[in-house]
């Protein structure tokens, strides 16, 4: 998969999806291995590495996911 024809800005524009991607599939139970080998967990990345300051990692996003599910699910 070649990720050089995408831009910083359309990675940027689409943040709120591959966020919403992720969030649906790990509702729907994936495991960490298998995110990982996810098109939006690839693009979360691409947008950490380049802007570590503006976007969290992919794996602290999934965390802050996972505890807001247990934390609706214990309510």
């Amino acid at each position: 998969m070649s990720t050089s024809s995408i831009s910083i800005g359309e990675l940027e524009a689409k943040y709120p999806l591959y966020c919403k991607a992720l969030k649906m599939l790990i509702k729907q139970g994936k495991t960490s291995a298998e995110l990982q080998r996810t098109l939006c967990w690839d693009r979360l990345c691409l947008l950490h590495r380049s802007l570590p300051r503006q976007y969290k990692s992919p794996e602290r996003l999934m965390l802050m996911i996972q505890a807001e599910f247990s934390s609706i699910q214990d309510a």
